[in-house]
Parts: C-alpha cells; sequence; structure tokens
C-alpha cells in the first residue's frame, strides 16, 4: 500500500561555522511510519531534528513537510510536534499546569481540559497529574514531553531520545502510545542510541555519520549489513570446543585479554559470518560437544551500526564487563 511522504529531504546541507552538522543529506519518511535516526554524538542527529522541528533552517538543499516546502524561515506546517534535548517544562507547575499553559499558548481552549487529561492518560501519568514536575525522575519527564506533544494530534511527531530514563514498564508504555499513533497514520521520526528500540518501533531507519548518510532503508536490511559477528558459545568441553573453532572455515577464534586464546576458557569468542557459525555447530555435534550457549555478543542491528559508523566491534574483555554489569 502506498502512503504519502510526510517528509522528503534532499541535499540537505547546515553549518555553524566551520563545522559541518549535515552534509547532503536526504531524508523519506512516510505517513503511518515509524522512522529511526541513529548515529555516533555528533553525528548531526539533533541538527536535522531540529530542522524537522523548525527550531532551524538549512543553508541548502530541500524540505517538506506534510506535502508543505519548508523554506528559509523557523517554520513547519501546521500538524508538527515533538522535542529535541529533552522536554521544554516549567519545574515549578504540576503535570497538568504544565499541559494546560501549553494547551492555551496554542489557543486551544474549546475541550481544553478533556484533551490534557487524555494526554496524560495516554502516557501513564494520571496518577501524578498534580504533582510539581520539579520532583518527576528523567523518564517522567520524557512522558510528559510526549504528552505535550500529544495536545496537537499531530501527523509528523519528531522525539529525541523518547526512551530515555524510561523504567521497563515506562518504555513499554511509550512503545505503545508510538505505535499507537503510527498505526493511526502519524509518521513519527525518533532518535534513538538504543537498538533494541529501533528493532521494536522503527520499520525503517536512517543512519548518520560525520553529518552523512551511511546507510536508510528497512530494518531488515540493516541487520543484513553486519557482516560478520562475534558469538559468544558455551559449550560441555570447552578445550574441545575450541580446536573445533580453529579448524572450521571462514571462522576465528577471538583472543581473550591480553591478545592471548585461552582453550580452557569458559566462554569462546569466535568471530565469523553467519554460515560459519552454522558450520561451527554441526562440527561440535559432530564431535559429542554439547552446545549450552550460542548468541551474539552484539546484536546484529547494532553490529550493523558500529561497521557503518566505523565505531569498531566489541571484544571478550567488553564482553566480560557486560556480563557482570
Amino acid at each position: 500500500m502506498h502512503r504519502s511522504p510526510a517528509v522528503r529531504g534532499r541535499g540537505i546541507r547546515k553549518s555553524f561555522g566551520d563545522v559541518v552538522a549535515l552534509d547532503g543529506v536526504d531524508l523519506d519518511v512516510a505517513s503511518g511510519q515509524v522512522h529511526g535516526l541513529v548515529g555516533p554524538n555528533g553525528a548531526g542527529k539533533t541538527t536535522l531534528l531540529g530542522l524537522l522541528l523548525g527550531l532551524a533552517v538549512a543553508d541548502s538543499g530541500s524540505l517538506e513537510i506534510l506535502g508543505t516546502p519548508v523554506g528559509r524561515t523557523l517554520a513547519v506546517p501546521d500538524g508538527v510536534a515533538g522535542f529535541v534535548d529533552g522536554p521544554g517544562l516549567y519545574p515549578s507547575l504540576t503535570a497538568r499546569q504544565n499541559l494546560s499553559a501549553l494547551a492555551a499558548l496554542r489557543g486551544q481552549d474549546a475541550g481544553r481540559a478533556a484533551g490534557v487529561d487524555d494526554a496524560l492518560e495516554q502516557v501513564g501519568l494520571t496518577d501524578v497529574a498534580d504533582d510539581r514536575i520539579r520532583g518527576f525522575s528523567l523518564g517522567m519527564r520524557q512522558r510528559l514531553g510526549l504528552a505535550a506533544a500529544l495536545l496537537t494530534t499531530p501527523r509528523l511527531l519528531v522525539l529525541d531520545e523518547p526512551a530515555n530514563g524510561l523504567d521497563p514498564a515506562g518504555k513499554h508504555h511509550v512503545h505503545r502510545v508510538i505505535s499507537g499513533l503510527a498505526a493511526d497514520g502519524t509518521a513519527v521520526v525518533l532518535s534513538s542510541h538504543r537498538m533494541d528500540d529501533l528493532a521494536a518501533l522503527c520499520s525503517e531507519v536512517t543512519v548518520l555519520a560525520t553529518g552523512r548518510v551511511v546507510f536508510s532503508g528497512p530494518v531488515g536490511k540493516l541487520a543484513a549489513e553486519s557482516g560478520e559477528l562475534d558469538y559468544r558459545v558455551r559449550t560441555s568441553d570447552s578445550e574441545a570446543a575450541h580446536t573445533v573453532a580453529l579448524d572450521t572455515p571462514g571462522l576465528r577464534v577471538v583472543p581473550g585479554r591480553g591478545g592471548v586464546e585461552r582453550p580452557d576458557a569458559d566462554v569462546l569468542v569466535v568471530r565469523g559470518p553467519v554460515p560459519a557459525i552454522e558450520e561451527l555447530v554441526v562440527r561440535l555435534v559432530g564431535a559429542d560437544v554439547a552446545v549450552r550457549e550460542l548468541a551474539p555478543v552484539v546484536a546484529p542491528l547494532e553490529a550493523a551500526f558500529l561497521a557503518l559508523t566505523g565505531t569498531g566491534q566489541i571484544d571478550e574483555e567488553d564482553l566480560v564487563t557486560k556480563e557482570d554489569s
């Protein structure tokens, strides 16, 4: 089914003095789509989000939002909402008062109270609606920022790290809200450093590195870009598993601390493409070695991100830290 474009950007450039934040960026986001925007710190994500929210203007290139060309003025069409670098809130006011003030500024007098209450309910803040937000956690502030965006019934929702600071229940709540908006036809653009959020929410993703697009397309296609992966292997016989891994074509054993291979290590880490990993399992079973655990050290989506942005791979020392945390 064809979906109309909510965002169409071509050749977008933006500089701050000698610093090039965006260098010829193309971006396409369809209505009803959750589109992820990811990249290392300094990649240009915040700048691009700011352009979508009318907080900045591009130096060159073209940008259409909800079918309307965006010129060189700080403005975007009606129907755009969201936040960047965290929501702007009044700490001395309650959650309800914050939303009521925003609704009044937007001229939403008719049914304002009902709209505020509905937004608070959607993000799960009804029980703390009359608490001053100076005592709110980071996650609660993020949810209130989402509620503020929902007041306008947006057709394009732009969110910067919406799951930042959320506990598992809060993250699940926010994910449900975002997925529901997309199902109703709202386009959502969100930035996140968490690959699990992207996998759970996004149908497509754009990866930025040093202001340029290094990937744009379906999440499944991004995962396929991971190439070689590191896998953690636990077996019934670590020494035999080490020998089998060394003899498996296309597979390498990742050295442990100090660059030393340890056949007696409880965890064997191997690196290679998926077919080589599959061949390892076949050979281990053939050698009467039971495979007790086989899991990627880094999820395929995260591995693809690391490869595309040139930020490296996780070695076994990092693995130990991850497991101990």
